[in-house]
């Protein structure tokens, strides 16, 4: 919006030499072969290269499904038969994949670019996951360079792990909750009303934690007592 008067605003494609706007028939793609020296490209040259891939699956290999490196797993989409007379070979080789456990590498063209994609049996379709292209993986490696190895109190652990068994449940996405899209409607709701916005959680005043007292905290929350396991064996020892 427009801070001035309140009024939306919305964008438009210009031309860099005339400053005019360009209507939608008059745009056309292109690809940079030099400074400022572009070569146009055809909606319809693009559609031809599409054709193939639009409708058909060419498996490039299968891969276990246990070694599958899930950091490269994006966006999935459902994937069904084109039509009846393919029911059968998509049905068959779902089963298959199913039995062995595999997955199977593919390529298909979405959104005019090529992406590398992850078949899998799921249900009584199959999955198609985008993946990611190595070049936008960071290497852990240089992520992890500055951590050092450190120990750790083993009582510590233990409390850990109690609290983690007292929470433990299944996977349920209908519990998924977007606290900060939560937020944004209450604080829209607020200034509708001409109320105040709700205010924010205050920051911590500092960043020094006694873990073992937080984690026996969080113990007796959950009903646990703050006594490990661990340091009762070691009494009655």
């Amino acid at each position: 919006m427009n801070r001035k008067d309140g009024l939306p605003v919305k964008s438009a494609y210009v031309d860099e030499g005339t400053g005019e706007p360009v209507d939608a028939e008059d745009q056309v793609k292109g690809f940079e072969t030099d400074k400022n020296d572009f070569i146009q490209i055809e909606p319809n040259e693009i559609k031809a290269l599409k054709l193939t891939s639009e409708h058909t699956l060419e498996i490039g290999e299968f891969v276990p499904l246990a070694e599958i490196d899930t950091r490269y797993l994006e966006k999935p989409y459902y994937l069904i038969p084109a039509d009846e007379a393919s029911v059968e070979a998509f049905n068959v080789i779902r089963e298959a994949m199913k039995n062995k456990r595999v997955g199977a590498r593919s390529c298909v063209v979405l959104y005019q670019r090529g992406r590398e994609v992850l078949i899998q049996p799921f249900g009584k379709g199959m999955l198609s996951t985008e993946l990611r292209d190595r070049n936008e993986m960071v290497s852990e490696a240089s992520v992890f360079e500055g951590l050092q190895r450190q120990d750790y109190d083993p009582e510590l652990l233990e409390i850990a792990g109690l609290l983690i068994g007292k929470k433990a449940t299944k996977f349920d996405p209908s519990k998924f909750e977007n606290t900060y899209e939560n937020a944004l409607i209450a604080m829209i709701d607020a200034k509708r009303k001409g109320k105040k916005p709700p205010t924010a959680a205050p920051r911590p005043r500092e960043n020094v934690v006694d873990l073992a007292d937080v984690l026996r905290k969080s113990l007796a929350k959950e009903g646990i007592s703050g006594k490990s396991p661990a340091g009762r064996r070691r009494k009655s020892a």
